[in-house]
């Protein structure tokens, strides 16, 4: 499971989910350069350090590296969302108290995501098995589902299933 990013390592990582391509660290120090001072090797330190934890890969272009991200934002962010939904002693209790901090704009976001995955409003997870339904009986009576797959760094891009939803993250 991922553990959330540093300061640093964020907005490193902003910049190369953004550019959405391969990226040198002098590219990264660039732009980095134009919010606050920072130093080649501070910067090279950080994507190093990301290329370890599995976050980038790289590639060697002449004396220099080419970085590229493993993982989508939208993908760290699902992961750190599941992780800390998964480590609750009450997950429905957990879930109920995130839904009401939503703002509208999340929410319609949540019904999109609903209506992606196959559910729509009058019909839930239950109307609409998925890969995990044998967890719904337990879920119901109080205990833990099981957790979701993680979306490890590393592991590639979900591709859509036979039916055009998005397969789950590591299958």
């Amino acid at each position: 499971m991922p553990r959330p990013l540093g300061e640093l390592e964020d907005a490193v990582m902003t910049r190369v989910w953004q550019w959405n391509r391969p990226v040198t660290v002098r590219e990264v120090l660039e732009d980095l350069q134009q919010e606050r001072s920072i130093a080649y090797t501070t910067v090279m330190t950080v994507m190093d350090n990301l290329h370890q934890k599995g976050w980038v890969r790289r590639e060697a272009e002449g004396r220099a590296y080419r970085y590229t991200a493993v993982s989508t934002r939208a993908a760290y962010s699902a992961a750190l969302m599941n992780e800390a939904w998964s480590t609750s002693d009450n997950p429905a209790a957990a879930l109920v108290a995130f839904f009401g901090m939503m703002s509208a704009e999340q929410r319609e976001a949540l019904r999109d995501a609903f209506r992606i995955v196959g559910y729509d409003d009058e019909s839930g997870p239950e109307a609409h098995p998925g890969p995990h339904a044998e967890a719904a009986p337990a879920a119901a009576a109080g205990a833990a589902p099981e957790a979701a797959p993680e979306v490890a760094p590393g592991a590639p891009p979900a591709e859509d299933d036979s039916a055009g939803r998005p397969a789950e993250p590591g299958r």
